[in-house]
């Protein structure tokens, strides 16, 4: 594998056994390396650093309130731009779904309007699980949580399309699951000037109802079902990932219902609840076809 040997975690982290988002954090700071500076609100990450006056990283992290990411990361963005040092260190915003499609996405929308020169990942576990489990922006349709405990009646918020619409030069989904292709995406960014976003699924043992040892064939099968479509977006131009380019073919798609049937949180889908899950996967598919015809 080509990833660095080198790691900017310390072992005996607080995060859950199986965490998508350690996965994700460890491979997006293996890319961008020693020079980064990270800026964090309240989620699930900062239990992974520790409590007050101890971090589990080798980078410096600055914890910031929920809703002022956006708003921190352009701060210390203007801090190395008047010392000098905006080519020698990359900013790094890292949230949760709640602090990006909800709290955050006021100073998120400000930063990236702005043109601001940073990288905001958000690593989506689609719910607040830090705080018991409740629904966000991000919870996909059907889902059980403590605040919607009949299931989610509306799907996911499109928040990569969201910061599209800013006409920002680089925005990329992930997964921890192939990690390789987070890792080259993150390599990427850090060489584009401006904002650039990453949205990054990150299945969640305890919140979404499976064991902790299936993080990763969980990951591959929201791919393989065509629910989490792997892409990038640089300068307009969409392409699609190759671990999700051959699922442009719905016949090579897994069916749908070995993603929900893998997960405690799906556990009452009806049969037209999965009937609508399909309709909502084909007509995603449908928009990148469309997309992809138009571009060539």
């Amino acid at each position: 594998m080509d990833l660095p040997e080198e790691e900017f975690i310390y072992p005996g982290t607080r995060a859950c056994a199986g965490c998508g988002m350690a996965l994700i954090y460890r491979i997006a700071l293996k890319a961008l390396g020693a020079k980064t500076l990270v800026t964090v609100p309240a989620s699930c990450l900062t239990v992974l650093h520790g409590m007050q006056g101890f971090c589990s990283t080798k980078v410096s992290v600055y914890h910031t309130p929920f809703a002022t990411t956006g708003a921190s990361a352009s701060g210390i963005v203007a801090s190395l731009e008047d010392k000098g040092l905006e080519n020698e260190i990359t900013v790094l915003a890292f949230a949760g779904d709640g602090g990006t499609t909800d709290i955050g996405i006021q100073a998120l929308s400000g930063a990236v309007e702005r043109g601001t020169n940073f990288i905001y990942a958000c690593y989506d576990n689609e719910a607040y699980m830090n705080t018991g489990v409740q629904r966000s922006g991000s919870t996909p349709y059907g889902v059980k949580t403590t605040t919607t405990p009949e299931g989610k009646l509306s799907h996911k918020k499109d928040m990569p399309k969201i910061l599209e619409a800013h006409g920002i030069p680089y925005i990329a989904t992930g997964i921890a699951s192939y990690p390789l292709d987070l890792f080259e995406k993150f390599k990427k960014a850090r060489t584009i000037h401006g904002s650039k976003y990453f949205h990054i699924l990150s299945p969640c043992p305890p919140g979404w109802g499976y064991d902790p040892k299936d993080t990763i064939s969980i990951g591959r099968l929201a791919v393989q079902t065509g629910f989490w479509i792997l892409y990038e977006i640089e300068n307009g131009i969409f392409k699609l990932s190759k671990p999700s380019s051959r699922y442009l073919d719905p016949l090579k798609r897994k069916p749908i219902e070995e993603y929900l049937k893998a997960q405690k949180r799906f556990s009452e889908m009806t049969q037209q609840q999965i009937k609508v899950y399909k309709v909502y996967i084909d007509n995603m598919w449908k928009d990148i076809k469309r997309r992809i015809e138009c571009q060539n």
